[in-house]
């Protein structure tokens, strides 16, 4: 499924279409410009200055990995693949996950909805397990600010797993009748823990600042609000800090410190809001 998937990427340089060479380890467009797969099969789209965006580290990427294999949110990966699937049930369906970090909840997607897809992020490590969980998908190193590497109405879904937000260019390559399916935490989320391990607060009015962000572009059409009761080693709530945005400045020794202070087992909630939009001014299936 990799070569049809490449098929709907665009050369970050040119924006000509990318058709894959050497035996699936090459994209190239016409005017020459080509992309090497690295050694754990994703591409790298960064041109240019590449990103002026923090990437997340190997260690946040390890500790979010450890973390999701534990399945703590495999509640969350089936509720997004349960909204996903009914917009991909065309001939050739197709889906992007933009931020799809170590490919976890794409995984679960195309598990049970199958599609082509591509998965966007710009940290090198995140993509590296994620070329791996996905072998299939086109795994792309790329800066969700920028123009995205897809073509026009290419794709019928679009996930944002906490993420960054691009709404016109998520206008833009989805397809008539298309969905994008963006996931958030609610106020109170992981709140036993957050507090002493250093994680970042949920901004105020967060849900109001995003119907905001998308609404020149995008029309609500559903929430969905997920609590998963969780018991958590202290291993998994250290994993927890690290693997979000706090992970970029936290101390990884303190942490271990307050974390070994933890009983066996804590208590914690996760809350999340599944949200779904349509592009606006585009006739439904």
């Amino acid at each position: 499924m990799l070569p049809d998937a490449a098929r709907s990427l665009l050369c970050p340089v040119c924006r000509n279409t990318l058709a894959l060479h050497a035996g699936g380890s090459r994209l190239a467009c016409p005017d020459g410009h080509s992309f090497d797969a690295a050694r754990q099969g994703y591409f790298n789209f960064l041109v240019g200055k590449g990103t002026v965006f923090e990437a997340d580290t190997s260690a946040m990427v390890a500790a979010r990995s450890d973390f999701l294999s534990g399945g703590h949110y495999q509640g969350l990966a089936d509720a997004l693949a349960e909204l996903a699937a009914p917009a991909l049930k065309g001939p050739q369906p197709a889906v992007l996950d933009a931020g799809t970090g170590t490919g976890h909840y794409l995984k679960t997607l195309l598990t049970v909805a199958p599609a082509l897809a591509i998965g966007l992020d710009i940290s090198k490590f995140a993509l590296r397990r994620a070329a791996r969980m996905n072998p299939d998908a086109a795994t792309i190193v790329s800066d969700v600010w920028q123009p995205l590497p897809v073509a026009d109405a290419a794709v019928d879904v679009v996930t944002v797993v906490f993420a960054p937000r691009n709404a016109p260019e998520f206008a833009r390559v989805l397809r008539p009748g298309g969905r994008l399916i963006i996931v958030t935490p609610r106020p109170g989320h992981l709140a036993e823990v957050a507090g002493q391990t250093g994680m970042l607060g949920i901004e105020p009015a967060k849900e109001e600042r995003l119907a905001a962000s998308l609404q020149d572009h995008f029309e609500p059409l559903s929430a969905q609000e997920l609590d998963l009761e969780l018991s958590l080693p202290a291993a998994d709530v250290g994993n927890l800090a690290l693997m979000g945005p706090a992970g970029h400045h936290l101390d990884p020794s303190a942490l271990g410190a307050i974390t070994a202070g933890l009983p066996p087992l804590t208590k914690v909630t996760a809350r999340f809001r599944i949200s779904v939009f349509e592009p606006r001014d585009q006739p439904s299936r």
